[in-house]
């Protein structure tokens, strides 16, 4: 019988329960060992799931009976906490956005090449069975040319939230897009291919941070549809909706529920009358907008290290969502189309 992989998790914060209980859930898997820069929460967690703690990542990694790290710490320390795991060894399995910069993702690509080590990026949302279901019916080619499309994310955070010394700045987080909506957009780009162009505007309306709270964004993709990006935090009192929608010549869906993860619009030609059927079933609700499929990540992970192949969420396929949302910055800064054709969408090391 196969031995368990081992791993190690750093940075025990609000996502991180959601990998030590899949990891639980997991024949094949074992945590080991935790790390948090607070002792006392490091502490909490590791004896809450049976692991070793540590306050420094360092001597995690140093670990030589660890296989995989998951990395749960704010999003700008990614890259370089991914870049020493690889280089200590360890396959990787970080949250997203993988990177705050286009540099820092290419390096994690390069260096995940250069090691042999697997990079997985946390888009679990894509798991989600009406989003494999959607994605289907888009390979199918069942709504024919596809039209338009939308993201949309109106989501609400109080200025608490931004108070915690790296929610909403622009060196550990990004606004709205680049931490709220990453997962609506990945899927945006996912279902509709690549961009061609961006227009866009970004604002700070309702709090104080250093990164937007709001954006709105105008694609252009290559194929000649249309898309709509709309990502904000200031929908008060609470998150009102996260959905994306795909409009093709021969059908409508739109996926929201609280993690993209319910059948809100399903109008296919030929399908339409099991259109009740098909909108009543997956229904899974979640309390959490984490949803249900971290599990399903990690499984896809151990199968891409069993079988020596690339995990369905590595670097370069997550590099794309990060290009994005980083081309919807620079064209709400400049106030001009971004030009997304020169290999910045698809493009790495």
């Amino acid at each position: 019988m196969t031995e368990p992989l081992r791993f190690g998790l750093i940075g025990c914060g609000r996502v991180a329960p959601r990998h030590a209980e899949s990891l639980a859930e997991l024949p094949d898997a074992a945590l080991v060992a935790v790390a948090d820069v607070r002792e006392s929460r490091a502490q909490r967690f590791a004896k809450q799931y049976g692991a070793d703690p540590y306050t420094d990542y360092r001597l995690l990694l140093a670990r030589p009976d660890i296989d995989v790290i998951n990395i749960c710490t704010p999003s700008g320390l990614h890259a370089a906490m991914a870049i020493a795991a690889m280089r200590a060894g360890k396959h990787v399995i970080v949250e997203k956005p993988m990177a705050l910069s286009l540099p820092d993702a290419d390096a994690m690509i390069r260096v995940a090449d250069e090691t042999g080590r697997k990079l997985c990026v946390v888009l679990q949302n894509r798991y989600n069975p009406p989003m494999q279901e959607l994605r289907r019916v888009v390979e199918s080619g069942r709504l024919g040319r596809l039209l338009l499309g939308n993201a949309t994310v109106r989501w609400y955070r109080p200025q608490e939230y931004y108070e915690d010394e790296w929610h909403g700045t622009l060196a550990m987080d990004g606004g709205a897009l680049m931490n709220q909506s990453i997962h609506h957009i990945d899927a945006l780009q996912w279902l509709m291919g690549a961009p061609e162009s961006v227009f866009a505007y970004t604002a700070t309306l309702a709090h104080r941070m250093e990164a937007e709270d709001t954006g709105i964004a105008v694609i252009r993709f290559r194929g000649g549809a249309l898309g709509v990006v709309e990502g904000s935090t200031i929908t008060y009192p609470e998150n009102l909706e996260g959905s994306v929608a795909v409009f093709g010549e021969r059908g409508s869906i739109k996926i929201g529920g609280t993690a993209l993860n319910r059948k809100s619009i399903w109008k296919v030609e030929g399908e339409l009358e099991h259109e009740k059927e098909l909108l009543t079933r997956d229904q899974l609700d979640p309390s959490s907008i984490y949803g249900t499929s971290h599990r399903a990540v990690i499984v896809d992970m151990i199968g891409a290290i069993r079988e020596a192949r690339l995990p369905k969420t590595n670097g370069r396929e997550a590099r794309r969502s990060v290009a994005l949302v980083l081309a919807i910055y620079e064209a709400a800064r400049t106030g001009q189309p971004v030009d997304m054709t020169d290999g910045m969408w698809g493009g790495a090391a």
